[in-house]
């Protein structure tokens, strides 16, 4: 899950990880009685959407004075802001936030996040501040310093020492350095983040050190542990299919293709894309039905996928272990049968009970294609489309 900027700062103070003044505003009136109140020479009229690179696209303007604040404020409230993560269509900008200026003498960058091939949280800093890191890495790998920590022992004072060294401070910044680290790392195992970033961090003409942007993720299976950051999520920046179906314990991710994928299980799902791709399609969505799949989950799991325009044949492809290939059999019969579908349906099944369901999907009135394994289903899922 992830949240808005000004959310991520609200946690940072709680964390004693300094931030400028800043007042969220949700109305044009709103971000104006924000202005007045920050009694700022310097105010950043800040976008908040779930994106980065908001800066570039427009969303992000520095006003000097009341009539340009007044100017961004409106230019920003309700735009359709267009980054390298929005993709072409946008989003449309429906939050602002208001920030005092900083007077600052350096930008750094700092992050941490679980490094999965070491099974070890990874805290990177760089002397490249206020640049996309991903830019950084492929072009000055040398730039970004890291440090490995086992989530078990927690950060230890000679890494934290390591990090703020290898940004070259020394003096207040260098203490200010070390406390924030701490308390980045600090936040980030009791928020259940799976990333903390602050892109820039910067470092004041006074040597404090403050974050001027904050990002948040955390794991969505930690959140019933995490009241607060759940009461925080904002559905309108979320896709309205994902949001149903994790209504009905779906997991479900649109693409940009064509074929829809109904799988159960993570691994087999994307072994389903991979193998629809080398046939030559395109995937229009990521669908694992889980482990419990049942006729109303089948069904569901139906609508969801059919509410995608581009969707023009639908795979199902399961693999009964747990899951009885004769539950989701009767999904299938029962989702044609009342949804009225008007695109193919290929269906592998193999596993438990297997016989029985290719028995009740021939002995029903539905149209479906059979395959017999998963090259055979892909390549059917796909020649549908052409014919």
């Amino acid at each position: 899950m992830k949240i808005h900027e000004y959310q991520g700062k609200e946690i940072f103070k709680k964390h004693n990880i300094a931030t400028p003044n800043g007042i969220p505003a949700f109305t044009v009136e709103e971000a104006m009685e924000a202005y007045n109140s920050l009694k700022s020479d310097i105010v950043a009229v800040k976008a908040q959407i779930h994106a980065g690179g908001r800066g570039k696209g427009g969303g992000v303007k520095i006003a000097k004075n009341k009539d340009e604040a007044e100017k961004h404020i409106k230019n920003i409230f309700g735009m359709n802001l267009i980054t390298h993560q929005t993709g072409e269509e946008g989003k449309k900008v429906e939050r602002l936030y208001l920030e005092g200026g900083v007077d600052i003498k350096s930008e750094f960058y700092a992050a941490i996040t679980l490094d999965r091939s070491k099974e070890m949280d990874v805290f990177m800093v760089s002397t490249e501040g206020g640049v996309e890191i991903e830019k950084v890495a492929s072009k000055t790998p040398e730039k970004i310093i890291k440090i490995w920590i086992d989530p078990l022992v927690g950060i230890k004072s000679f890494q934290i020492r390591k990090l703020a060294k290898g940004l070259g401070l020394d003096g207040n910044a260098f203490k200010e350095a070390c406390f924030t680290f701490s308390k980045m790392y600090e936040c980030y195992q009791k928020t259940d983040a799976s990333i903390l970033e602050i892109n820039p961090l910067v470092i004041t003409k006074d040597d404090n050190v403050i974050a001027l942007d904050s990002k948040f993720n955390f794991d969505s299976n930690a959140l019933f542990r995490q009241k607060e950051i759940l009461e925080m999520r904002d559905f309108t920046e979320e896709d309205k299919m994902e949001i149903e179906a994790s209504n009905f314990n779906l997991n479900y991710i649109k693409l940009d293709g064509n074929v829809g994928c109904m799988v159960n299980g993570a691994g087999l799902a994307m072994a389903t894309m991979d193998i629809i791709k080398l046939a030559g399609g395109e995937p229009a969505n990521f669908l694992d039905v889980g482990g419990t799949a049942s006729a109303e989950t089948v069904k569901n799991g139906f609508r969801i996928i059919l509410a995608d325009e581009n969707v023009k044949s639908i795979l199902i492809n399961i693999f009964g272990g747990i899951v009885r290939c004769d539950r989701v059999a009767r999904g299938v019969v029962q989702a044609v049968e009342e949804l009225g579908l008007n695109v193919p349906v290929i269906v592998r099944l193999n596993g438990t009970n297997a016989e029985e369901a290719k028995e009740i999907l021939s002995n029903s009135d539905v149209s479906v294609i059979a395959a017999s394994g998963m090259k055979d289903a892909a390549e059917k899922a796909v020649k549908a489309i052409k014919n």
